[in-house]
């Protein structure tokens, strides 16, 4: 629990107020801010998967599974709603037409929401979009009864529809009528305008006033100006008795339609509630996500309680807001502007600080000069703390995270009260006094100058009391301080920890960075001189300091220094780590791209040898010769990039461990080939020859012997064969020996070869198949025949 006072007094109620001027409805607006922190850690644990979720599904490509989905403005039915459960209410057309755009908009962000993939990607999001089963049946008949213009449609009934298409003919009927009786009687010098037009509801001629006694009829209105009066001829008296009539049952059946769709609604009431309730939460997340790309946040993790409290690059956000481009980008993306998830304001002033309590450890206490931050510490943490509580993201950096405080007070600011009849020390001793039975070790207090509003010895002795009260009740605490037995005690506490705000050595102003177990100096006669106070008053208060005898301003500037000077380093260390590693991934991004452009040309140069050898241009021999100085010509630049060569061993022997200077891989010797000068390796489960000049020593101790593995079945060790058997063995050995297998048969010059790789789970038939596909010089596959060995070998056909 937080309380409404803490909240307030971290200015928390900005937050939401920010957040909802980045929703794009007014019930959107209306649950941002209602938005407070979560009753337990599941429920925030919970927010932060729908928040991560709901970016991923925002940020999806377009043809990603379902059609893109942009929430737009969407009407608030929530009073419509709220009247159905009325018996007498009555909704109209309007009230329906708006219900119709909402379902029709919850519908199309359930569909976009649950794709195929949607329970790999975002499962919780797609639990959102499914709670409760949309108003399926309400849905069809508002599309069916309701006009995009608002309007009921002719559809709606076949009674309606009826009626409405007697009223056409009734309109077409009196336009021929009254053209032919225009012409016969020669009305058109009578008339202001050819045109009949409607006055109370009825069918009338716009005659010019000085001709109303030509003829007989009945005047229902005047024009403005008094030259035209609304007159209906007596042929018309029958026809417009027929409109009112039929004007009354279109209006009778319009009801009916009404009262048709509202008992819709209210048989399907929750599920509309829940359609609403679906934009709702999409608006909010959707904010999430707009205030995120305002101070470029991120919803960080809960850890336990023994991990502490790491806050890394921490910047207040409201400091980030009112800075940077927030109240702006806020009404321009309410308004349907350009979107700012990716718009970072400029805020150079904002500095970040590193907020750390290690594991172990409960109180930390600030210390350092006026103006200098401290306080601004204080209420970042607190405010981050009630924002990740809130499931809201909050702007701190990747490795963040804080533990779960079931309760936090902050003692921030002046808390005297004038109505109350109390002064800040005795607000604060009541606020405590009142939230100290609720702190054990999952709560949070922020004391910022604990104690300062009464006597300096007293207030510290109290102070000193309360953290070591707290610390044994394992609660987490963050006090600011100016008080000197404070900073010794924050050095010498076990569980406390000391930091100090630093300032520049040289212009002695601020610099907004924490530097940790040291304490600072206040600065006060500094601020003092620096804010315009009188240079005589200055210096007479130097020299009381020193006359009292316990300034120890020189030392604490002499740590600040050290201090500062650290904190540059570590700065420079760090943007030289950076940099180190972006070196690296550069360096790695090329080396994919070398090899994979070696790779390319080998494969094209062995397909260009194969082509050579079919065509009869090369001989076998040649094209093996070739083949082999391409491998050769490889070998050197792959030596060259390996730094440190390991000598080759001296003798080969099986149990004897070796690195394999090509794979750059560690194996053990199972067999030895002196007359060819190679050797068969075991390369954890992985089998094959190698050559013993690729080979150097591990650096290791020798491997105990192992029992040789049993060899690959095939026609001959070097000759080509007709048959490959890979049954037994591992996918990438198999692999292996079917390139070596298929690139002899092509040189003997054999048309199709057989591979028996055993039925099993199929899973050793699939990738041999696989890599078939992408041979170059095989112009088909195909499982033998039953007879033959059925799915249990596949016959090779080569081009």
């Amino acid at each position: 629990m937080i309380h409404n006072r803490t909240l307030h007094a971290l200015e928390f109620g900005k937050i939401t107020e920010h957040l909802a001027g980045l929703c794009c409805s007014g019930v959107g607006r209306e649950a941002a801010l209602a938005v407070a922190p979560l009753p337990d850690s599941e429920a925030v644990t919970l927010a932060a998967r729908l928040y991560e979720e709901a970016a991923a599904w925002a940020a999806r490509p377009v043809g990603d599974g379902g059609k893109a989905f942009q929430l737009t403005a969407f009407p608030d039915v929530g009073g419509l709603l709220r009247a159905v459960e009325r018996p007498q209410s009555r909704p109209d057309a309007d009230a329906f037409w708006a219900l119709r755009e909402v379902l029709r908009l919850a519908q199309s962000a359930r569909a976009a929401i649950d794709t195929p993939d949607a329970p790999r990607h975002w499962p919780h999001l797609l639990e959102l979009a499914q709670a409760v089963p949309m108003p399926v049946q309400l849905t069809a008949a508002l599309n069916r009864c309701i006009s995009d213009d608002g309007l009921i449609r002719d559809e709606s009934s076949p009674e309606l529809y009826r009626l409405r298409g007697e009223l056409r003919r009734l309109h077409r009927n009196c336009m021929r009528k009254v053209k032919d009786f225009a012409l016969q009687y020669n009305m058109l010098p009578y008339l202001q305008d050819e045109f009949m037009t409607l006055s109370s509801d009825r069918y009338v001629l716009p005659l010019k006033a000085n001709f109303k006694g030509r003829m007989q009829g009945i005047i229902h209105d005047w024009s403005q100006t008094g030259e035209t009066c609304y007159f209906e001829p007596m042929f018309l008296v029958e026809i417009n008795n027929r409109l009112q009539e039929l004007k009354h049952e279109e209006r009778e059946e319009e009801r009916k339609v009404l009262a048709y769709l509202r008992d819709l609604l209210s048989a399907e009431l929750p599920g509309a509630w829940a359609a609403l309730d679906l934009l709702a939460q999409l608006d909010v997340l959707q904010a999430k996500r707009r205030l995120a790309g305002l101070f470029d946040g991120r919803c960080i993790g809960l850890s336990p309680v023994e991990e502490g409290i790491r806050l890394l690059e921490a910047r207040h956000p409201l400091l980030l807001l009112a800075r940077g481009r927030g109240a702006e980008t806020a009404r321009d993306t309410a308004r349907g502007g350009r979107s700012s998830e990716s718009a970072k304001p400029s805020t150079p002033s904002v500095r970040p600080l590193d907020i750390l309590l290690r594991p172990g450890e409960r109180a930390l206490v600030i210390t350092g000069g006026n103006a200098g931050g401290k306080t601004v510490c204080l209420k970042t943490l607190g405010l981050m703390v009630a924002m990740t509580l809130s499931g809201l993201p909050v702007p701190a950096g990747k490795g963040s995270h804080l533990p779960w405080f079931s309760r936090m007070d902050a003692f921030i600011g002046d808390e005297q009260s004038l109505d109350d009849n109390v002064s800040t020390f005795t607000a604060q001793i009541d606020h405590l006094a009142k939230a100290w039975k609720h702190l054990d070790q999952h709560g949070l207090a922020l004391l910022d100058e604990f104690g300062a509003g009464t006597d300096p010895a007293q207030g510290a002795a109290l102070a000193q009391a309360v953290l070591d009260e707290l610390l044994d009740k394992h609660t987490f605490v963050l006090a600011a301080t100016h008080f000197p037995a404070l900073k010794s005690y924050a050095l010498t506490r076990e569980g406390a920890r000391a930091a100090s705000m630093l300032f520049d050595p040289a212009t002695k102003k601020p610099l907004f960075k924490l530097a940790y177990d040291q304490v600072g100096a206040s600065q006060a006669l500094d601020v003092a001189r620096e804010r315009g106070l009188p240079e005589a008053i200055v210096r007479r208060a130097e020299h009381y300091l020193l006359q009292d005898g316990r300034d120890a301003t020189a030392l604490l500037a002499r740590l600040n220094d050290l201090a500062a000077r650290r904190e540059e380093e570590l700065t420079a260390l760090r943007a030289e780590r950076e940099k180190a590693r972006h070196a690296a991934q550069l360096n790695r991004e090329r080396l994919e791209k070398e090899r994979l452009r070696l790779h390319d040309e080998v494969r094209g140069k062995a397909a260009e040898l194969m082509r050579a050898w079919k065509e009869g241009r090369a001989t076998s021999k040649q094209a093996l010769k070739e083949m082999s100085r391409l491998r050769a010509s490889l070998l050197p630049a792959a030596e060259a990039e390996t730094p440190s060569v390991p000598p080759r061993p001296q003798q080969f022997v099986p149990g004897q461990s070796v690195l394999h200077g090509i794979f750059n891989k560690r194996g053990v010797i199972t067999d030895v080939d002196e007359r060819r000068g190679r050797v068969r390796l075991d390369m954890n489960g992985v089998n094959l020859w190698a050559d013993m000049k690729d080979l150097r020593e591990s650096g290791g101790k020798p491997a105990q012997p192992v029992a040789p593995r049993a060899a690959v079945k095939r026609g001959d060790d070097d000759p080509a064969s007709l048959r490959l058997d890979l049954r037994g063995m591992r996918a990438d050995q198999a692999l292996a020996e079917v390139e070596r297998f298929l690139d002899k048969a092509l040189l003997a010059g054999f048309s199709e070869v057989e591979i028996v790789h055993g039925r099993g789970t199929g899973a050793l038939r699939r990738e041999i198949h696989e890599f078939l596909r992408a041979f170059p010089a095989a112009e088909r596959f195909s499982l033998a025949p039953e007879d033959r060995g059925g799915d249990g070998m596949t016959i090779v056909t080569f081009r």
